[in-house]
């Protein structure tokens, strides 16, 4: 193949096993492998989860099947799955921390956006974690709710419920008394 010519298409369905083929069908995942790795596994090395993801990839990749969900779906599957095992490998050894600081609500202390922003993230780690891939899935990577679905691996109502959970879990925690 020439600088000029384009590149034979990937047929639909099949995940290549030419290695090199195998590149280009997952190059457009990789951002949205690599934002769902490193907030589903902050304190784990996010490159090296995705290179676990992409061996893990390889090998399985006859197994993907296109009636399931998409290549994204699929691959972002294993990348849950990869997270989840750096997570408990890397699991904190003190609790978490309160959400809200008591002093900062007794203050009368506004919170601001950067204050804002590591509270919410606290919350979220204080989801199920089936709530936390789906708020994770939706809300940060972008997906759809079909291809969150085949990324959990349930039906896509089962996700709607998980995100009303979810968000109703979130309010509570978040909640800041006037």
């Amino acid at each position: 193949m020439t600088a000029g010519e384009p590149r034979a298409a990937i047929p639909d369905g099949a995940a290549p096993d030419d290695p090199a083929q195998f590149g280009e069908w997952v190059r457009p995942h990789l951002r949205s492998l690599a934002n769902l790795v490193a907030r589903l596994a902050p304190a784990a090395d996010r490159d090296d989860v995705v290179q676990e993801v992409l061996a893990r990839a390889w090998v399985k990749r006859r197994l993907f099947d296109p009636d399931r969900g998409s290549p994204a779906a699929w691959l972002l599957a294993i990348g849950a799955d990869q997270a989840g095992k750096a997570r408990r490998r890397r699991r904190p050894a003190a609790p978490l921390p309160e959400v809200l600081a008591p002093d900062a609500l007794t203050a009368g202390t506004q919170l601001d956006g950067a204050a804002g922003r590591v509270d919410v993230e606290r919350a979220i780690l204080r989801l199920s974690r089936r709530q936390r891939v789906a708020v994770e899935c939706v809300y940060f990577v972008g997906l759809t709710i079909a291809d969150t679905a085949a990324v959990m691996g349930c039906a896509e109502g089962t996700v709607k419920s998980t995100l009303a959970d979810a968000r109703a879990k979130l309010r509570t925690l978040l909640e800041v008394s006037a």
